[in-house]
């Protein structure tokens, strides 16, 4: 079509929130899309664009005007639309008035319940200049704007005050007002470097407009140039950058044309560690370390800048001095913390509340310590050394650098217990105990710091249910979840075989000294680790059902639920597995049925039929082998022999009637099948695959 254009619109403000721009620019494309779809325009393309003072949504092939609109309109049934002569009823004229037409004019519709009276009314379609503005306006306030502010004399209202306003349909202003402004063609390039104003003259150059005003406009375009400018910063001292991703999108968010320059700064402060030092970089200057091939870092860093000056050194020169006092205060910490033994803080602890009636760290540290104790035979410990380990995890809050960069909690605590002469395991416990650190994040290594994380996160799940504080909505002021979720991650990736309940029971203990209600709180801690295990496994394309199946027989163990779900997930695609999924979901239908008659034992001489003879030996034959498999961990190799009775089992279903008046005959039967459902039922309850 001859009227088919891309439609450019882009709202000029002041500086965006730069860790929001990707939030806000995704929301307005999407929303813009949505909006327009349903007022029946479909983009054949769209591109979002998004830098500090610019949002924008480009979307191709959109018509001048609406698309012509049909409705059609359901009146009264024919029976009780004209009376026994043929005379229309009220009710039809009624509806004929509503729809602005006679009654003759209304057509008749067949449905399934019966005929009625109908309107077909077509319009024409809107131009875009009548749409639009209220598109874009709901658009801009659905955006995920939390706070809004006003600014001059007038009533509007945004995340930032708005400068300017480009709606171009091809080559055609669409005229509109917006937050106070009135639309036209014209931008504004880099704020430094062009600031003159630019016009677009057709929507489709808005990109290459930008770029000669010196914008990027496209987030992904400059998130690429300054990975590729990083990279090759680097290369050129054969050093490789420490590119974090959070932190490159919150640069890439910060400019407009970016400019990669390489800074330097005294060696001296690689004395100290140098996780203190990439924290003051990235966190404080939004800087990007680098390291040399053995990922030691080396006194330079990479710094993007918003311009293209012409004095470069200038430019180097200020981002280096002010580096060097936050350096000064880092080596200063270093030093001083250095001075007291990491033991000695033991007494700090007692000053600082974990939770008011949880009491202090030192009461948490305690509870720690006999936890780990606990834990040490089942995960072979060293039973002093694991209780030394929660006796100090804590103790690294209380020096300056933690207080300075929380971040590196834990792995201060590695670097001070060193120096303290502590043994590396524990050293490394102490640092791994607050891994992971987040989703799909490392997890500990060794036994002693994947006890210290569990015996961490248990003490805080079980304490904070105990006192009626855990998750409700989107709130979790404790990391309740990230703390289950690790919990979960340390036990099944790390093939831990503990089981839930007695590692609950044994927090909850400690917790009681102070809260006697915690032991109250065990199920619902319980279920709510289970439910974060089925979100677990359910983001592993696991499905549904399969949970549910292997939840159904309730293993205690983490570890050994993952093992059930697996084996169960890999039965269900064997082409038995619906068969007899569908007689196991009958066979608990009968044992329900006959909750009194269960418990017997089955008589062989009783068997009458064949094929009730047939699924006892089958049934027989493989007991043995399904019980051992079961008894180690070989789920798949149960419901293998499982699955191999799927002929005597439809056999007997075809010949046998299970509930006969022979009370004798009926419980035999029962007995057999309940013999046969306790096989399955020690893997999984495979009745719930059943898809009838």
């Amino acid at each position: 079509m001859d009227d088919l254009h891309p439609l450019l619109f882009e709202l000029g403000l002041e500086e965006l929130p730069p860790k929001a721009l990707p939030a806000l620019r995704d929301a307005l494309r999407e929303d813009c899309v949505r909006r327009l779809q349903e007022a029946g325009i479909v983009p054949s393309g769209v591109q979002a664009f998004a830098t500090p003072r610019r949002l924008a949504v480009l979307l191709d092939g959109i018509p001048a005007r609406q698309p012509d609109q049909s409705e059609t309109r359901r009146g009264p049934a024919v029976a009780a639309a004209f009376d026994a002569t043929g005379t229309p009823t009220r009710a039809a004229e009624g509806f004929a008035r509503s729809c602005g037409v006679t009654v003759d004019a209304l057509a008749r519709e067949h449905t399934d319940k019966g005929e009625y009276l109908v309107h077909h009314e077509r319009r024409a379609g809107a131009a875009l200049e009548a749409l639009l503005p209220a598109i874009f306006a709901a658009s801009l306030a659905a955006l995920p704007t939390p706070k809004r502010m006003r600014w001059g004399a007038g009533e509007a209202e945004f995340v930032r005050p708005v400068h300017w306003l480009v709606v171009l349909h091809g080559a055609r202003v669409i005229e509109m007002e917006l937050l106070g402004l009135h639309s036209g063609r014209t931008t504004r390039g880099h704020r430094f470097h062009c600031p003159q104003a630019l016009e677009v003259t057709q929507a489709r150059d808005y990109a290459e407009t930008l770029e000669r005003g010196m914008v990027l406009a496209a987030f992904e375009t400059r998130r690429a140039a300054i990975r590729a400018q990083i990279q090759t910063q680097a290369a050129a001292n054969g050093d490789r950058a420490l590119i974090d991703e959070a932190l490159l999108d919150e640069v890439t968010a910060l400019v407009e044309w970016p400019v990669a320059l390489t800074g330097g700064f005294d060696s001296r402060f690689l004395e100290v560690p140098q996780e203190a030092l990439i924290s003051t970089m990235q966190d404080n200057q939004k800087y990007f370390p680098l390291v040399d091939a053995a990922g030691r870092m080396v006194p330079r860093f990479i710094v993007i800048s918003n311009i293209q000056s012409q004095e470069p050194e200038a430019v180097r020169g200020g981002n280096e001095r002010v580096l060097r006092p936050r350096f000064a205060d880092a080596e200063f910490f270093w030093e001083q913390d250095r001075k007291q033994r990491l033991d000695s803080r033991r007494d700090w602890l007692e000053t600082v509340v974990f939770e008011r009636r949880l009491g202090t760290l030192a009461d948490k540290s305690e509870r720690l310590a006999r936890l780990m104790e606990n834990l040490a035979g089942p995960m072979g410990l060293d039973p002093a050394m694991a209780r030394r380990a929660a006796l100090l995890c804590k103790c690294d809050l209380g020096t300056r650098m933690v207080f300075e960069f929380p971040e590196l909690q834990g792995t201060m605590a590695r670097y001070y217990a060193l120096h303290d002469g502590e043994p590396e395991a524990l050293a490394l416990a102490l640092e791994q105990q607050y891994w992971p650190r987040h989703a799909g994040a490392e997890l500990p290594e060794a036994p002693l710091a994947q006890a210290l994380a569990l015996v961490d996160r248990l003490d805080t799940l079980t304490g904070i249910f105990a006192i009626g504080k855990e998750p409700t909505g989107a709130r979790d002021p404790f990391a309740l979840r990230r703390a289950a979720l690790g919990l979960l991650r340390i036990l099944v990736e790390r093939e831990q075989p503990l089981a839930l309940t007695p590692l609950l029971e044994a927090a909850a203990a400690g917790v009681a000294e102070r809260v006697p209600e915690a032991t109250a709180a065990i199920p619902r801690v319980r279920a709510y680790i289970l439910e974060r295990l089925r979100g677990y496994l359910l983001d592993q394309g696991i499905a549904p059902e399969v949970f549910e199946a292997v939840a159904a027989v309730d293993p205690d163990r983490p570890l050994d639920f993952v093992q059930r779900v697996r084996a169960v997930q890999q039965f269900r695609q064997r082409p038995e597995a619906e068969a007899l999924a569908g007689a196991n979901k009958r066979i608990q239908n009968l044992l329900r049925r006959a909750d009194t008659e269960r418990g017997a034992a089955v008589v062989p001489e009783r068997l009458e039929v064949p094929a009730e003879q047939f699924l006892f030996e089958a049934l027989a034959s493989i007991e043995p082998r399904v019980d051992a498999a079961v008894q180690r961990g070989d789920y798949v190799g149960a419901l293998e022999d499982l699955a191999g009775l799927r002929a005597p089992v439809d056999a007997f279903f075809t010949d046998v009637m299970v509930m006969v008046d022979d009370a004798a005959l009926r419980s035999n039967r029962l007995a057999l099948l309940e013999r046969l459902a306790a096989r399955f039922d020690a893997v999984a309850d495979i009745s719930r695959l059943a898809t009838g």
